[in-house]
Order: structure tokens, then C-alpha cells, then sequence
């Protein structure tokens, strides 16, 4: 039985929303602007307790992520709620001028990513957020993982005064942070210690990346698990030390393989301390139609496709 049919699955939108609202409570500077997503960003709470705070602007991304950044000049910290492919594609000149070069403290919240809308095709897929927010210089990029790191990705990024990319997930996910474990720049968080192989694994792929090392611990295979919540910036060190010590890297995430996590990754390695690698992703198509357990299965985005990789490196690697 594997660790998401063991446990409670949760979806961090509510997290989101309720750690927004906490913070709101506390900083009168702390406002909500959305693009006619007051229900599907989990803003009706936020709405009722502070409805002079939060701004809709209707389907209008360009003008949400303009508006933001002009309350940002005026010393408000706006949190920004949309659809992550209608967010980072529509709005991506104003991210890039009006955020990230302007340095605005803006918290752009792409809620939904990956393959969440899974039913309404690719237009809805939020598979190149990653890619597209990692090419933009000044811009944190935060993926967070479970309900913890949700929460704790609002507070650092309220509190930051930069401008940041979190992916808010709609697909539900148990909980995988220990207590205790860091939440900042350049800091990976270990799940699992190994030697044969590391997996390094974002968003909804960590809790496959632990029932995976779980699978492979049944066959006599040690495999280290590492989160990456913070994929830009990103903790080198821990990915050098993995490349070091085990021999092997496979990378996991809800994304275009272009440009995201395992991009990430392999340039780390390739430049410091080159192993065998493998990246799981969404290759580089459009993702069919369907639900999101369907898509990510489809795409061997599952604990069977992450042991399925760390056998091949072993065999091949």
C-alpha cells in the first residue's frame, strides 16, 4: 500500500487561503488581486473578512499583474491568485517589467499548475510555468509540496520583500514535511537517506518519490529522497552531495521537462560533478485530455515510472 493511499490527501488551496488570511490579520499591507477566481483561488473567506482588500479585475491578466505591481509601489504586498497557465502566459512581459526588473515586492500565486484542469485539455495544463518563471532573472520560483510548505511558502514570501512564483496545487497530496524541516532559499529537504540512487522530486511527485523508494527498499535498493521546494534558488550543495555519494540522479515533476526542475538539475550536475541522470516530466507535447491521476500516470509520473527510472540507471547507469 503506498504512502497516498495510507494517509490523508489534502488540497493546499485552503492552506493558501488560510495562511493568507493569518497573515492579512496580522499586516494591513497584505491585499488579494485575482482575475475573476475568487472561487477557485479559495478567496471567498479572504473576501468576506476583508473586502476592501481584495481586488478582482476580471479576466484580465495582463492588467492583474500590472495593478499588483503598482499596489507593490505603494507599499502594499499583493498577493496575486490565478490559474498558473493563464497567470505566467498571458502576463509574462508584465511579470518580467513590472516585477521581476522593477523589483516589486509581488507574490504571484499560480494556483491549479501542472495538470490540475486535466479535463479541460491543454489549453488548461499549467505544464510550462516552471520553465517559463526560471528564465525570468530576480524572480523566486517555490513549489511547495504539502499543506506545510504551502503555508510556510506565504509567510517567507510576505516577508521576503522580492518578488516570487508560487505553484499553489489543486491535485490533493498527503502530507511529507517533517517537523522542524527549513523552508528558505538554497535548501533542499531530506525525506530519505540512501546510496544506491537519489531522487530528487517538486510538488506532487514527492510523496510518488517516497512510495517509489519504499518499492525499491522491498527489493535490497537504497534510495535518498530529496524535496526541492525552492527551485530557483536552488540548493546546489545538496544535489553535488547526492551526485557524490550515490551515483545517480532521477528527477520528478508535474511539468514540461523543458526548462524545469530536471533542467535544473542537470546543469548542477553537469558542471560540478557529472553523473547518470534521468528526468521525468511531461516530454515535450502537448498533454492529452483527461483526469490528472490519468495524465500523470499516462506520463510515468507515478512511484512504478520513478522505480521503473532508478532501475534503468542501475542497469545502465
Amino acid at each position: 500500500m503506498t504512502l497516498t493511499e495510507q494517509v490523508a490527501l489534502f488540497d493546499c488551496r485552503k492552506d493558501f487561503a488560510d495562511e493568507l488570511i493569518t497573515l492579512a490579520e496580522a499586516d494591513a499591507r497584505v491585499m488579494a488581486v485575482c482575475n475573476d477566481s475568487v472561487g477557485s483561488s479559495n478567496l471567498v473567506g479572504f473576501r468576506e473578512r476583508f473586502p476592501d482588500r481584495l481586488i478582482n479585475v476580471g479576466i484580465a491578466e495582463q492588467d492583474l499583474v500590472g495593478v499588483a505591481a503598482g499596489l507593490a509601489n505603494a507599499g502594499k504586498i499583493p498577493f496575486v491568485c490565478a490559474a498558473a497557465p493563464f497567470l505566467t502566459g498571458r502576463a509574462l512581459e508584465q511579470i518580467k517589467a513590472d516585477v521581476a526588473y522593477s523589483e516589486a515586492h509581488v507574490v504571484l500565486c499560480g494556483q491549479s499548475p501542472g495538470m490540475a484542469y486535466g479535463e479541460l485539455g491543454p489549453t488548461h495544463h499549467g505544464i510550462e510555468d516552471l520553465s517559463w518563471m526560471r528564465a525570468v532573472a530576480n524572480l523566486d520560483v517555490i513549489v511547495p509540496a504539502d499543506p506545510a510548505q504551502t503555508r510556510a511558502a506565504v509567510r517567507w514570501a510576505a516577508a521576503s520583500g522580492r518578488p516570487s512564483y508560487l505553484r499553489i496545487p489543486r491535485f490533493k497530496v498527503p502530507a511529507v514535511t517533517p517537523d522542524g524541516a527549513p523552508f528558505e532559499p538554497r535548501r533542499a529537504v531530506p525525506l530519505q537517506d540512501g546510496t544506491d540512487a537519489t531522487v530528487i522530486a517538486i510538488g506532487s511527485l514527492t510523496s510518488r518519490a517516497l512510495d517509489a523508494a519504499a518499492l525499491l527498499r522491498a527489493e535490497g535498493v537504497s534510495v535518498r529522497v530529496l524535496n526541492m521546494p525552492f527551485l530557483d534558488p536552488l540548493d546546489e550543495d545538496a544535489i553535488v552531495a547526492a551526485a557524490r555519494e550515490t551515483g545517480r540522479i532521477v528527477t520528478a515533476e508535474e511539468a514540461t521537462i523543458s526548462g524545469g526542475l530536471g533542467a535544473a538539475v542537470a546543469a548542477t550536475v553537469v558542471t560540478r560533478h557529472p553523473v547518470p541522470m534521468r528526468i521525468l516530466g511531461v516530454p515535450r507535447v502537448f498533454a492529452p485530455t483527461g483526469n490528472t491521476a490519468f495524465l500523470l500516470d499516462h506520463f510515468g509520473l507515478s512511484a512504478a515510472g520513478i522505480v521503473a527510472a532508478v532501475k534503468d540507471l542501475m542497469r545502465h547507469g
